[in-house]
Order: C-alpha cells, then sequence, then structure tokens
C-alpha cells in the first residue's frame, strides 16, 4: 500500500508511468524517426528488467498506479511477456496498459489479456494500405489489422492512436472515426509532434486540435462531446448510434498540461516530468552508483517540487535553448 502520494510543486497528483522498455523499432514512422532510423542504445545502456521492476515497486509504494508501457515497440525486446507478468503482480499497480504498432501483437493477445492487462493503445495512421508504407516505410500493414482484429476477438479494451499529418493522411480522418461505427474502440486523433528526430516538419501547425475537431463535425454534424475522464488528455466525442467513441489530443498545442498525472521514463533511465523537456536525472546512473530505495524516493520527490508548470515552460527551459528534435523513440511514445 501507498505510504504517500506523490505531488508536483502546482499540486498536481502524480499517479501515473509512462516506462520505455525499449528504443529500437521496426518502422520508420514519419513522426518518429527519420527513414534511416536513428543510433539505438547499447543493451548495457538500457535499464534491466530487475532496475525496472525495482524501479516499478518503490514508485507504487509512492501511490503510482497506472504504468504504461511504450517503447520504440517494447515487443521487439526478448522476454516481455516475463516482465509484464512480474509487472502486473507489483502491489498497488492497478492497471497496466500498452502502447504497440501491432506488428509483433497478434499471437499475444490472448495472453495479454489473462496475465491482466488493462487496455492496448493500438498505433494505426492510416487505413489505406499505400498511405500506411508511406508513412510507416515499411509493409506491415496487414499484420496491424490482423492484432486489431485479435483484439477485438478477445474484448481487449482498445484505443486506437493516428498521428494527423499534413500532407500524409488527412483522408483517412473520416474512414478511421467510421471504425467506430460497428467496433467498440476509441480512435483518438493526435496532433503532430517534432519528436521525429530531425525537429518540426512545419512552419505552423495546420492540423491542429480545433481544425481535426471541425474537420470531423463536418461529415458528423450530431456528434456530441462526451465528458473526459479525470487527467485526460483527449478531447472525447460519441457520433450517435456508434458503438466507439472518438478523441482529439492536442499533444503540440498543449492544452491539458494543468492536470497532467504523469512522469516519464526513457529507456536509458531518464526521468523525464514533463514531455517536453529534456531530462531531469538519470535513474539507471543512480541505481548503479548504489542509491538506497530510500533515496530514489527523495529523488523523486525533489525532481516533482520543480516541476514546470506545462509544456511551454518545460521546452524553454531545455540546455542551452536547444529546440526539440529527438525521436519519439528514444523517450517513449
Amino acid at each position: 500500500m501507498a505510504l504517500t502520494k506523490l505531488y508536483d510543486n502546482h499540486g498536481r497528483h502524480i499517479n501515473y508511468v509512462r516506462l520505455a522498455v525499449t528504443d529500437r523499432c521496426n518502422l520508420r514512422c514519419f513522426y518518429c524517426m527519420p527513414e534511416e532510423g536513428i543510433k539505438y542504445v547499447s543493451k548495457e545502456a538500457l535499464l534491466s528488467y530487475e532496475e525496472m521492476l525495482r524501479l516499478m515497486h518503490l514508485l507504487a509504494d509512492m501511490g503510482i498506479e497506472k504504468v504504461r508501457i511504450t517503447g520504440g515497440e517494447p515487443f521487439v525486446r526478448r522476454d516481455m511477456i516475463y516482465f509484464l507478468r512480474q509487472l502486473c503482480a507489483i502491489e498497488g499497480i492497478k492497471k497496466v496498459n500498452i502502447t504497440t504498432n501491432g506488428t509483433l501483437t497478434e499471437d499475444l493477445v490472448p495472453e495479454l489479456k489473462s496475465i491482466g492487462i488493462n487496455s492496448v493503445n493500438l498505433s494505426l495512421d492510416a487505413l489505406d494500405k499505400d498511405r500506411f508504407f508511406e508513412i510507416t516505410r515499411r509493409d506491415a500493414y496487414d499484420k496491424v489489422m490482423a492484432t486489431y482484429r485479435a483484439l477485438l476477438e478477445h474484448n481487449m479494451p482498445t484505443k486506437i492512436n493516428a498521428v494527423v499529418m499534413d500532407g500524409k493522411n488527412i483522408e483517412d480522418i473520416i474512414p478511421m472515426a467510421m471504425l467506430t461505427q460497428k467496433d467498440p474502440v476509441s480512435v483518438r486523433f493526435i496532433e503532430e509532434m517534432p519528436f521525429n528526430g530531425e525537429g518540426a516538419h512545419y512552419e505552423t501547425l495546420a492540423w491542429n486540435h480545433r481544425q481535426i475537431l471541425k474537420h470531423l463535425q463536418a461529415s458528423f454534424p450530431d456528434m456530441e462531446k462526451l465528458p473526459d475522464p479525470p487527467y485526460s488528455t483527449s478531447y472525447n466525442y460519441q457520433i450517435p448510434g456508434h458503438k466507439g467513441s472518438v478523441g482529439i489530443i492536442a499533444a503540440y498545442s498543449r492544452t491539458f498540461c494543468g492536470t497532467c498525472n504523469r512522469i516519464r521514463i526513457t529507456p536509458k533511465g531518464m526521468l523525464k516530468t514533463c514531455l517536453y523537456d529534456d531530462g531531469v536525472f538519470n535513474i539507471r546512473d543512480i541505481m548503479r552508483q548504489g542509491a538506497t530505495d530510500a533515496q530514489l524516493k527523495s529523488t523523486f520527490r525533489e525532481a516533482l517540487g520543480n516541476r514546470a508548470k506545462d509544456g511551454w515552460e518545460a521546452e524553454r527551459n531545455r540546455s542551452f535553448g536547444l529546440p526539440v528534435q529527438e525521436s519519439m523513440s528514444t523517450i517513449g511514445g
């Protein structure tokens, strides 16, 4: 049972960690990394499963209740099911969710459900096979759709994450929203961010959350606003008669920072108290230098006691004023 709850210096309750287990990925998505890929870190530089489990035990004792496993692509790392089984057994962790590109996930869905995975976020940016190839630079559409069908077959709560990219997948917005007509899924449209290993693709973001909503409303004028859950990053909507829902995430506009309840740990063990900061301290190094549990807890509290108010402040405070240009794969999508 948690002894104390975590709060930042703005009074925000922190109960959610996004844990990136690898920076490796078998796709090369336009919005995530350059076509030639990125320089991956060595195996020794990654947090080991034992180190990650130690951290999750500590954070659970500090009030963390929800963990999202991200990458890279989590399932390119060996023995991931073993790790997930141990993670789901930690006292105090109420929800373990996974974000995956779906290329390696189809056959794992029954086991994911049996070990207690709460939900899956499936990255899918196009329903047109050619546009999917252009965005991901890989011929993996059929594998991803097979995973989608497996998730539905096994009644796994599923969200579809689609990054909206000008000139890349605008034609897919309405067809993707139509997935919710017959399938009980949440399709979330996400503003593109500059975490692609190169920097922002556009001088201004034409397809922000307002433009995405306007586009949806043109096809679904009766679309109704749903109440947003606590800490929600998405504005959620229901199309009358549809089984699922539609969400819009203002990931670049950063309109949800005021209720942010999450921290991130990168594959190399860097703590990020905001997606847009460049890292607060390296947990891996402190652990390997022999830090006690009490020292690690104290370091987390100190970091959260100096947290940026929002993503704009975090970006302004980056070292040497350098702009955002790292790959999302190195952070944890």
